[in-house]
């Protein structure tokens, strides 16, 4: 029986690594995980690249921060 592993991945403006940050996490030997990108604000296109990894597999959620 395989437990499910949760990787949290707080993201801000890093467009530079969160696609390679990704790819070896979906590519690793251990497939039950969920990967949640909590984004902090980024102005640049961190969000973008993970909304296009999301769409390609069901893994990866994005949490946004909410402004107070």
């Amino acid at each position: 029986m395989n437990n499910l592993i949760s990787v949290v991945i707080p993201v801000y403006n890093g467009s530079q690594y969160i696609g390679k940050t990704l790819e070896c996490l979906l590519h690793s030997t251990y497939h039950d995980i969920e990967i949640i990108c909590v984004d902090d604000f980024s102005t640049d296109d961190s969000v973008s690249i993970i909304l296009k990894y999301a769409e390609q597999d069901n893994r990866i959620r994005l949490l946004r921060m909410e402004k107070k």
